[in-house]
């Protein structure tokens, strides 16, 4: 996280010194800090990680991207054809996710996927309930639903913790 602000603060800067106040400043602006952290975050230890955060930030949106269109597909394929093929159903999903944060984006990414709702985290936050608006293979959607964790937890953790 302290990467991503001095990123943003060295892109302001950028924009303040060229005095070109235009969003493609802003972008070469970010660009260039976040080539000067890579550069420096081997002497900092606050930094050490940040070079890889942003690949796994793409590579998480454009799998995620992935799994908005492909459950958007179902949802909507379903709705047009008869007969429905939906089996609604509830599971309870034990968590890797420790922190607030990762329980609430975790959550929050299974509510913006079509055909699935977070409804409740358990007293001890190890438990995430899910519905499901296709529960026709239940080890198929806990797969999926693992990896989306998985991918979520590698933008907040260390490599090594995930």
């Amino acid at each position: 996280m302290i990467g991503a602000i001095w990123n943003l603060l060295l892109a302001l800067a950028w924009v303040v010194l060229t005095g070109d106040f235009s969003g493609h400043n802003l972008l070469a602006g970010l660009v260039f800090g976040y080539l000067t952290l890579a550069l420096i975050q081997s002497h900092d230890e606050a930094l050490s990680g940040y070079a890889q955060w942003l690949p796994r930030l793409i590579l998480f949106i454009g799998f995620f991207l992935k799994e908005l269109v492909k459950a958007n597909l179902r949802v909507a394929f379903d709705i047009v054809t008869p007969p429905w093929y939906m089996k609604p159903g509830v599971i309870a999903m034990p968590l890797k996710a420790k922190t607030d944060l990762e329980i609430t984006f975790f959550a929050n990414l299974i509510s913006l996927t079509p055909g699935t709702l977070s409804l409740d985290v358990s007293d001890d936050r190890r438990v995430l309930y899910i519905h499901a608006m296709f529960l026709d293979d239940e080890q198929e959607l806990r797969r999926g639903l693992e990896e989306l964790e998985r991918r979520a937890l590698e933008l907040f953790r260390r490599e090594e913790s995930v």
